[in-house]
Order: C-alpha cells, then structure tokens, then sequence
C-alpha cells in the first residue's frame, strides 16, 4: 500500500497494521484503547464546554489542544460513551503519534489513516465520528500554523 500523509510515528503504527489479520488488529486496537487516558482535570472538567465536543462521534467524545513553548502541540480527549472503544482507541493513538510533532505535518494527515487503523469494514457512523476527532487536532495544528504565520 501507499505510504499516507502523518507524521512519521503514525505512519510507522499505519505501517505495522497493514500486516495484521482482522482479530489481531481488533485485539491491538482494544490495547490502544485500554491506554487511553482522559484528558486530566488542569485541562477541562465536566460539563465539558460544546466547543470541544466532536459534532459527528456517536461515542460523545470531546478534544482539547494545549500549546507547548517548543511550538507543537498536546492533545487531550474525553469519551463519554463507555462503549466507545474506537474512539478510546483512536484518541490514545492520536495522543502517541501526534502530539509533539511538528504542525505542519500533524496540520496535513490524511483521514484515510483510520481506515489503514481500523479497516475498511469500519462503520460510516464510526468512520464519520473518528475523522471528527481527527478534524478538532488538524484543525487546531493550522489554526497555530496560521496564527504563526500572521504574527
């Protein structure tokens, strides 16, 4: 396959999925979701504020960004349906693999990742509300390039 638009830890993680049959890559995704940690309580409380809320995730998941001095950025999700281990999954993989790299690169990821991730069998609803989450972090990555750049 192609190789995708990420930075080069989500692309070596897309890399290591293709090589995997179907149960092995639900398994390793239910470990990603397992390290799933929510977004601490320095960061945001419940009510969660509707601004962070992800509009197409039936899992209720929200994400916060948080601006580091060496110019990249920490991101932080919550999910609030128990059952939502995709978005759990998908959330711990884009905390891993994005956070701290360069905006530029996390600015232009391809959405076609969480189909190299999680399969092309994922639902639309699942697919709609994972490239949601995926949207709230690149759109946050060029609104500080931009900013950046008028500054």
């Amino acid at each position: 396959m192609s190789e995708v638009n990420a930075p080069a830890p989500l692309r070596r993680l897309v890399e290591d999925f293709e090589f995997v049959d179907r149960a092995e890559r639900m398994e390793l995704l239910v470990e990603y979701a397992d390290k799933f940690e929510e977004v601490p309580e320095r960061i945001a409380h419940r009510p969660f504020p509707r601004e962070n809320h992800v509009v197409r995730c039936e899992s209720d998941a929200y994400v916060w960004v948080e601006d580091r001095e060496d110019g990249t950025q920490k991101y932080y999700f919550a999910v609030e349906n128990p059952q939502g281990v995709s978005a759990r999954a998908w959330a711990a993989v884009m905390d891993e693999t994005l956070s701290g790299q360069p905006l530029e690169e996390v600015a232009k990821t391809d959405p076609e990742v969480i189909f190299r991730l999680f399969g092309k069998e994922l639902s639309m609803g699942k697919g709609q509300g994972l490239m949601g989450m995926l949207d709230h972090v690149t759109s946050a990555a060029r609104r500080k390039l931009h900013a950046a750049h008028e500054g």
